[in-house]
């Protein structure tokens, strides 16, 4: 029997997923392979062989190697992310809806001198959109905190651009902002600017198309009760255009909110 080589936690949906395939070829095949799926983008993780060797079991093995050995297999589709211990994550993958796969490695965060407020998307276990004037890591671990009155026991988001608007709700050269209603985000920032004790609103509340990731900023933020932290950083665009480019012109002409 052939020995499934990779162990992956997907987040759109939910899943921990063994698979053969190496994380080029899984994202691929996740956002193009099946004909029974409609296209889309996807975000997943590659946990360590370490992590991955202590689940797979005899029996895993033998149901990879009756359905194709190639294929993948689910494991879990619940509560998959916080079961899942933060020194595990050994990658980030962003694929785009054609199949590109962009790799992020995980990095000692550093913050960044960024605006006064922040726009963050949530991946997983939740999707909704809200504007902060919390940093990534301060966001981080008063959404996993559960002293608070609403929390969540582990996080996948990342920052979005908001251009000036980080800065000054009234800003006026706000066209380069690909984000629908851009009215109803300025009232969220300007909701956020006149509660000082209020640090989120929220914009959106689930995620209902793709997202542009040529509006990430920064990195992909993964958060666990307890202050546990992992940063995946962003390359630069320039890094992107030059090292990265069949993945940044597919993420160009990819349409989403």
């Amino acid at each position: 029997m052939s020995h499934p080589k990779y162990l992956y936690v997907s987040l759109m949906p939910e899943s921990l997923v063994a698979s053969h395939l190496a994380p080029e070829e899984f994202g691929a095949y996740v956002a193009t392979g099946s004909k029974k799926r409609a296209r889309g983008q996807a975000i997943f993780f590659k946990l360590t062989d370490a992590h991955a060797g202590g689940l797979l079991t005899p029996d895993h093995v033998r149901r990879m190697d009756e359905r194709h050995p190639r294929r993948s297999l689910y494991l879990s589709i619940y509560r998959v992310l916080e079961r899942t211990p933060i020194e595990a994550f050994e990658s980030a993958h962003l694929t785009t809806d054609d199949g590109r796969v962009l790799t992020l490695k995980p990095a000692p965060y550093v913050p960044a001198a960024g605006p006064r407020f922040h726009l963050y998307q949530e991946f997983c276990p939740v999707t909704p959109r809200v504007v902060s004037s919390l940093e990534p890591r301060e966001f981080a671990a008063r959404i996993t905190d559960p002293a608070e009155p609403v929390s969540l026991p582990a996080l996948v988001f990342a920052e979005l651009q908001l251009g000036r608007l980080g800065d000054d709700p009234e800003a006026a050269d706000t066209n380069n902002l690909p984000y629908p209603n851009l009215e109803h985000l300025r009232d969220c920032l300007r909701e956020l600017r006149l509660k000082h004790g209020k640090p989120t609103k929220t914009v959106i509340r689930y995620l209902q198309q793709d997202v542009l990731f040529r509006t990430l900023t920064g990195g992909l933020c993964l958060a666990a009760a307890g202050g546990q932290f992992a940063w995946f950083p962003m390359p630069a665009q320039e890094e992107l255009e030059i090292h990265h480019f069949p993945w940044w012109r597919s993420a160009l002409r990819s349409f989403g909110a």
